[in-house]
């Protein structure tokens, strides 16, 4: 009987244990399943929506992204923007999102080799799709705004915002077809280059060519890294590509152009091809198999023979494998999860309180609206 009630708590035990587990498992899948990057950012612009109009939260959340942000040594500033610190809504905007746009970039240059625009008929549609997206909705803009103050604000429905478009496909997961996503990412990315171009035109207060001039050098040096000089370590692409934005920054045009221009520019094809890898991966397991002292069982210290054949198998894995492939796959958690999230939440801010119903249904708000809306959808489908 003593037996019999010892054992008892160790069964309670064991099934709470159980329990817990069979919690944390379900509650991790479900995370996992429905943390997607588009559920992300829809809580995201929900919560900036929310920040925004509470009273209170509004004030500190209006205030926040005027917040001066410096990464200095001496006098030069890498966040700054024509000799002025950028504030934390421009680093967002300006900086955050030209590694979301290098990403794309990746994306793009991927399908251009080997995806759904490796032909030129493949790539001319979503091309053409984004070249109408731009010309309709300004076109209906400047019908509805003739006579009046806001003309000017023809560029602002030319835009097709990719963030957003991209996590809303993202919630609808694997049932959106891949052919469709980068469809739709070429034609944002086309349609962006083309505001930006647009934006630098008309609208920029002051072009600096000598910082243009710059930043093509940078360029040139990153192509002939790639090609030339067959570099494969991703820092330098990164190290020479965070030059070329600066100066992209500060000559006055867009710099998440930069980001799409830089990615334009990394090596596609990989140091070692699959077999020489193989054979790389099979000598040194081999070496490993004819090591007498090592015990199947055994976890101790490594010898430095052992660790030069795992670190020569470690660098032919980092070496089969192109620096584009290697680096659109770890930017697309960064990108997915906190950097779309973090411009959704910065971004969507609105506040509605003051708004009065009759405004949204008049005057540009109306022409926005429509051009948008409807010159979008009609340009593209066109």
């Amino acid at each position: 009987m003593a037996t019999h009630h010892s054992s008892t708590p160790n069964v309670h035990n064991a099934e709470k244990e159980t329990f817990a587990d069979n919690v944390f498992f379900s509650a991790r899948r479900a995370l996992s399943h429905h943390a997607s990057g588009g559920n992300v950012l829809m809580l995201a612009t929900l919560l900036a929506l929310l920040a925004a109009n509470i009273p209170g939260i509004s004030t500190f959340y209006s205030e926040f992204w005027g917040q001066e942000m410096r990464l200095q040594i001496g006098d030069f500033n890498l966040f700054s923007h024509a000799g002025h610190p950028m504030t934390v809504l421009q680093f967002i905007n300006d900086a955050l999102m030209a590694i979301f746009f290098f990403n794309i970039g990746l994306e793009i240059k991927r399908e251009i080799l080997v995806g759904e625009l490796s032909s030129f008929r493949k790539a001319l549609l979503p091309i053409l799709g984004a070249i109408g997206g731009m010309i309709i909705p300004v076109s209906i803009f400047f019908i509805m705004s003739q006579g009046t103050t806001y003309t000017d604000g023809a560029a602002i429905p030319m835009a097709t915002d990719i963030a957003f478009s991209l996590g809303i496909i993202a919630l609808l997961g694997s049932r959106v077809p891949s052919s469709l996503k980068i469809f739709l990412t070429t034609l944002a990315v086309v349609d962006d280059i083309g505001g930006i171009i647009v934006i630098a035109t008309f609208y920029s207060g002051h072009i600096d060519m000598a910082f243009i001039g710059y930043a093509a050098i940078g360029l040139l040096v990153l192509l002939a890294g790639g090609a030339v000089l067959k570099i494969q370590t991703k820092m330098f692409y990164f190290i020479i590509g965070g030059v070329v934005w600066f100066l992209v920054l500060n000559s006055g045009i867009h710099p998440t152009i930069a980001g799409v221009l830089v990615a334009l520019c990394v090596p596609s094809v990989p140091v070692y091809a699959p077999g020489k890898y193989i054979k790389i991966i099979r000598e040194n397991i081999r070496r490993f198999r004819e090591d007498d002292d090592l015990d199947p069982n055994s976890r101790t210290i490594l010898s430095h023979e052992q660790m030069d054949w795992l670190k020569e198998i470690e660098t032919a894995s980092d070496r089969v494998i192109s620096p584009l492939q290697d680096m659109e796959d770890q930017l697309h958690p960064l990108t997915d999860y906190l950097i779309i999230p973090l411009f959704a939440f910065a971004n969507a801010g609105i506040y509605l309180l003051d708004i009065e119903p009759t405004a949204v249904v008049s005057g540009i708000s109306l022409a926005i609206m429509v051009s948008l809306v409807i010159g979008k959808f009609v340009g593209i489908f066109l």
